[in-house]
């Protein structure tokens, strides 16, 4: 069993950052790739960054060269920091670690405003 917990949502100005965090605890030997996902109200869920067990980073086109998706091993931490945030940006983010099962979140909203 994988258990996370997020942390960093939030209200912000367009143009703004944020830093969501995600600590993971439990049987991480069965992890192999952790990342972001968000869903925006009437919208299907979809991959935000993802940074596999090999050590390549997936980023949506939407995001790139804005988002960062970093780890801590130490901390068995992964954090998505948000920079130039737009309003399109705002949604319910959910960390996601992925093995022979997926594992998620409770989801921390991130609300971006014009």
């Amino acid at each position: 069993q994988v258990q996370l917990v997020e942390s960093g949502g939030g209200l912000v100005q367009a143009g703004g950052s944020l830093k969501l965090s995600c600590a993971a605890s439990g049987r991480l030997f069965s992890i192999n790739a952790m990342g972001w996902y968000r869903q925006a109200p009437g919208k299907q869920r979809e991959l935000v960054a993802a940074f596999t067990r090999g050590g390549s980073t997936n980023y949506a086109d939407s995001v790139k060269g804005r988002f960062t998706i970093s780890r801590d091993n130490a901390k068995n931490t992964v954090h998505l920091q948000m920079n130039s945030l737009k309003p399109e940006d705002t949604a319910v983010y959910y960390c996601n670690a992925h093995g022979a099962y997926d594992y998620w979140g409770q989801g921390t909203q991130v609300t971006v405003s014009s």
